[in-house]
């Protein structure tokens, strides 16, 4: 039944225009077939390189949020400093300097795939640190008092109190910022990532059919996406039913 979704579309875009070169990326033909498969390959470096810059990122915006709820000036200024000096700067100019710049300035080397991870955590984290802040104010202030009132301390209050309520509130917003990452991958491309959109340019290059072969690629995010979207629904209705009960 799934293969029957993939090759519907296809069959029907094949037969649109005899301009159009949809054999390209026909997968009842070899060629086709294995140019598509070539596409697909890019899959797993697109979800591995999003999947590890925004556990990262989580990480690093929790760590940069907490700051901003201070009580004290100059950690709260360091948490502005640090949001907005990062949203500022284009994502796609910062994944430039990680893999050519950083290398230089720290005297190490590094990798196309790490240079990747660490750019886009690097940017999500900024984002990130707002969702959490948002997400922890929200909570009542009484939660922090029954807290208190139990012995807790800071560290423990907000990490058997305040987080898990704070978490539920703001996982779409962890959600919408996965699906961001998922597509600010393909920017990864310039600096040689053989993700999805590396592997389309690729292709484009050796067949010449850019219209066929990025309208696979649109599908491909498309699809992917889709599928990311439902799972944090998913996950939004269960962390309801579980805090029904």
């Amino acid at each position: 039944m799934k293969k029957i979704f993939i090759v519907a579309p296809l069959l029907f875009l094949s037969a649109c225009s005899d301009k159009w070169g949809w054999y390209v990326v026909d997968p009842s033909l070899p060629s086709g077939w294995s140019n598509l498969r070539f596409l697909l390959s890019g899959l797993y470096y697109t979800i591995l390189l999003s999947l590890s810059a925004i556990v990262i990122s989580i990480v690093v915006g929790l760590l940069i949020a907490l700051p901003g709820l201070s009580a004290k000036p100059v950690l709260r200024r360091f948490n502005r400093i640090y949001v907005e000096g990062v949203r500022a700067v284009p994502i796609l100019v910062l994944i430039l300097w990680v893999y050519y710049g950083l290398p230089q300035v720290a005297d190490i080397s590094i990798g196309v795939f790490a240079a990747g991870v660490i750019a886009l955590a690097l940017s999500d984290s900024a984002f990130e640190a707002e969702i959490f802040r948002a997400g922890i104010q929200s909570i009542d202030k009484g939660q922090y008092e029954a807290a208190h009132s139990v012995s807790l301390n800071y560290s423990d209050t907000m990490r058997f109190v305040i987080l898990p309520q704070a978490i539920r509130r703001i996982l779409p917003a962890l959600g919408n910022q996965l699906v961001y990452m998922l597509k600010m991958s393909s920017l990864v491309s310039v600096i040689g990532m053989q993700e999805l959109t590396r592997k389309a340019n690729e292709l484009v290059v050796s067949e010449y059919r850019p219209l066929e072969i990025y309208t696979i690629l649109v599908l491909e995010y498309l699809v992917l996406i889709l599928v990311v979207s439902a799972g944090v629904r998913w996950l939004e209705r269960r962390f309801q039913t579980d805090q029904r009960n």
